[in-house]
């Protein structure tokens, strides 16, 4: 249900930024070569109509994001954020190819926690869900 799917991402907008931000500080290199992993998994099945393959990516890149920035709060979100992926696919709310430019946010991404750069990890997840939100907007009005 779109309005649902709108909602959903809403609340995806308002705390993923300030998790990368905080994965920025306390993410493991383990965590930081598991974001990379799937950033690149994400690449690598970003054309062809492959979207059930980069979902399984995308989903984990989002939950180490979470899990990474060290607040238990935040780490359960990433059933939201799986929910909100899931439904954009299985919904159609998604191009035949994901955005390439959203696909290159995530390993930019992936780079800034690993860099522990705070600011640029909040700054580009914030690009990545005000992008999901306008394509919301176009794909299911």
């Amino acid at each position: 249900p779109p309005r649902q799917l709108r909602s959903l991402t809403v609340l995806r907008s308002a705390v993923e930024p300030v998790a990368a931000r905080l994965a920025a500080v306390n993410a493991t290199p383990e965590q930081c070569a598991a974001l990379t992993e799937h950033a690149l998994g994400m690449v690598a099945t970003s054309r062809g109509r492959q979207l059930e393959a980069y979902l399984v990516h995308d989903t984990a890149f989002h939950r180490v994001v979470l899990a990474a920035s060290g607040n238990e709060m935040f780490a359960p979100l990433g059933e939201v954020v799986a929910a909100t992926l899931t439904g954009r696919t299985r919904h159609g709310v998604m191009f035949e190819d994901p955005d390439p430019a959203a696909v290159t946010l995530h390993v930019r991404v992936a780079e800034a926690i690993r860099e522990r750069d705070a600011e640029a990890a909040e700054r580009l997840t914030r690009d990545i869900t005000v992008g999901a939100l306008r394509e919301l907007d176009v794909l299911a009005p």
